[in-house]
């Protein structure tokens, strides 16, 4: 079978030649039809992460979107959702044309929904789902911001919060094309970040909000975190999801004490596989509705050395085809 094979840490992923897997016991045997290439990928790929570095070469790859070719549990030609440890534990991904997976990590798909468009949702999808509808416990009615809101997290997010009812949604982007993108996914209103003092930036999104906020989701931290939730009122909650701007940030304990915020951090590695599935469910079934989606570029597998490269660039998700 083809793949996407990492020899070496810190390079691009080349196109290889790999004999086709064997699922071992409670594993599934899967033909990849679309699979993302996510920051998540990247980060294991450059031998920097906090998983430490697995064995090389590997394939990287830890979700993708196929069709059961083999399994106990399934019928053949089943459409699955599903996540693999490529990169965090040892074992292949899902940059090839089959992968093994064990069936644990296999979601079925009932939605009718493009596969590379499940694909470019996947975990980011499940992420803004739960960090929405459980960690935050956002109620009909409640104001929200997102910040970075132009990546794939912030779009789903977008949409996740309207589906809940949310009385307004803003969105919180770097550049006027993100803020582009950020309306078509449904902001009612965009701020872009410039130059300028906290107690600014929280002036400006106290306006777009028009009054306090009561959710923040955040994948990117430092000032913009920092000065969201210093627009949050009374009982407010900032989910903390990434660090893409920055690892630290600073918080007024009297402003946090004085209007009883709630900081509170979010990763997909603290659900259950019942709450993974259902939020990922909910998520396709926005899609299906044209209600929420993530820009993507699809690339073929044939190009992954140049799909990897832009997948590390800013711009639309990249999502890989055999």
């Amino acid at each position: 079978m083809r793949v996407a094979l990492l020899r070496t840490y810190g390079a691009v992923p080349e196109l290889a030649e790999r004999p086709d897997p064997n699922p071992g016991p409670g594993e599934t045997l899967v033909q990849v039809t679309a699979a993302p290439i996510v920051p998540l990928d990247v980060l294991c790929a450059s031998g920097t992460s906090y998983f430490g570095q697995q064995s090389l070469p590997y394939i990287p790859g830890v979700q993708g979107v196929g069709a059961v070719l083999r399994s106990t549990d399934l019928p053949a030609g089943s459409r699955v959702w599903f996540a693999t440890s490529a990169g965090m534990a040892p074992g292949d991904g899902s940059l090839a044309e089959l992968c093994t997976v064990p069936l644990a990590n296999l979601i079925p798909i009932s939605a009718n929904v493009p596969d590379v468009a499940a694909a470019a949702l996947g975990t980011s999808g499940i992420a803004a789902w739960m960090s929405l509808s459980w960690r935050a416990a956002l109620q009909p009615g409640e104001r929200v911001i997102v910040l970075g809101a132009s990546g794939a997290v912030g779009q789903v997010a977008l949409a996740v919060a309207r589906h809940l009812k949310a009385a307004r949604v803003v969105a919180v982007c770097r550049s006027e094309t993100s803020a582009r993108r950020a309306r078509n996914a449904g902001a009612d209103e965009v701020v872009v970040l410039r130059p300028e003092t906290r107690a600014d930036l929280t002036a400006r999104l106290l306006e777009a909000v028009g009054g306090p906020a009561d959710v923040v989701i955040d994948p990117v931290f430092g000032e913009p975190a920092a000065a969201a939730a210093m627009a949050l009122g009374a009982w407010g909650r900032l989910v903390n999801i990434g660090g893409a701007a920055q690892d630290v940030a600073e918080f007024s304990s009297a402003i946090l004490r004085g209007r009883t915020i709630g900081i509170l951090g979010y990763t997909n590695n603290a659900i259950s596989a019942e709450q993974r599935a259902e939020a990922l469910t909910q998520v396709l079934r926005l899609a299906e509705r044209k209600a929420a989606s993530v820009d993507h570029r699809v690339m073929p597998l044939s190009d992954c050395d140049r799909a990897w490269a832009a997948a590390c660039e800013s711009g639309p998700r990249i999502v890989i085809t055999p």
